[in-house]
Order: structure tokens, then sequence, then C-alpha cells
């Protein structure tokens, strides 16, 4: 009989073939050793957020604050300019944005596109191990020798 099912999860090296190994030699059944690999995300993420989701990344950040910095200059310089500080206020301030928004929209695409190509998208294995109460603590230390991401247990 089943008391304990442990789940911990790894990423896919050779870590876990060698956690899986050692729980074999130390009278684990194979039959009570499960590994499911977790599928890879197959679509980019978008970078344009709506309503109902949003990822946290602001496009609009760094244009607002150039902005803020190119109205005030533009406002500055107006002064002695022909049309005045407020037009050339609003053109800095559209300038600025543009400017800042561009930046950002090139950051999202390309730098940190390159960064996600260069670290892999690896993919996530959960083991999960049928076990006895009392071989809890030897298997979750095995499991954590052998760099586990996250271990939990289920009575």
């Amino acid at each position: 009989m089943i008391d304990v099912q442990l789940f911990s999860t790894f990423e896919t090296t050779g870590f876990l073939e060698m956690a899986i190994s050692t729980l074999e030699k130390r009278g684990i059944k194979k039959e009570s050793i499960f590994a499911i690999p977790l599928d890879n995300r197959a679509e980019d993420r978008k970078i344009i957020d709506n309503l109902h989701r949003s990822d946290g990344t602001s496009l609009i950040d760094i244009g607002m604050g150039l902005a803020t910095a190119f109205s005030v200059i533009g406002a500055s310089i107006g002064f002695t300019l022909a049309w005045g500080p407020i037009y050339w206020g609003l053109i800095g301030a559209f300038v600025g944005f543009v400017l800042g928004f561009a930046i950002r929209l090139f950051m999202e695409l390309v730098i940190k596109k390159k960064k996600r190509v260069l670290n892999g998208k690896r993919s996530e294995v959960i083991l999960i191990v049928d076990c006895k109460e009392s071989q809890v603590d030897l298997i979750e230390e095995i499991l954590w020798s052998h760099f586990a991401l996250g271990v939990a247990k289920v009575k």
C-alpha cells in the first residue's frame, strides 16, 4: 500500500537520470517512479497587451519619460522660436514619446528575443515517486541533492 506520493520538478538534465537511478539503487521500485515531461510553449508571447491579459511589460514607460523631458526642453527653447513654448512643448512631447516607444519596442522584439533564444526553452519534468512513510526523508534528500527545482509530498 502506498502511503505517500512525492512530487518534484527537474530541468531536463543528467541530474534527473542520476536521481532516478539513485532512487532505484536505494530500493524504490521502477513501477513507483513516474516521470512526465512538460510540453514547451508552441506560440511566441504577444507584445501588445489587451484588457483581459497583461504580462506586466509596458511599452510606454520610456516613452512617457522621454515625452516629459523633451516637452520641458521644447517649451524652454520655444520661448526664443517663432511658434512659441506651447507648440514646441507639444512637439517635444510627441517626439519624445515616439522615440521612447521605438526604443522599448526594439528592446522587446530584438534584444529580449535574442536572450530567450540564447537561454533556450528548457522543458521541465515532473517526477512522481510513490513510497512508504518511512522512506520520505531519504527520497527527499536524494531529490534535493540532485538539484530538484521543487519537492512536495502528499499523504
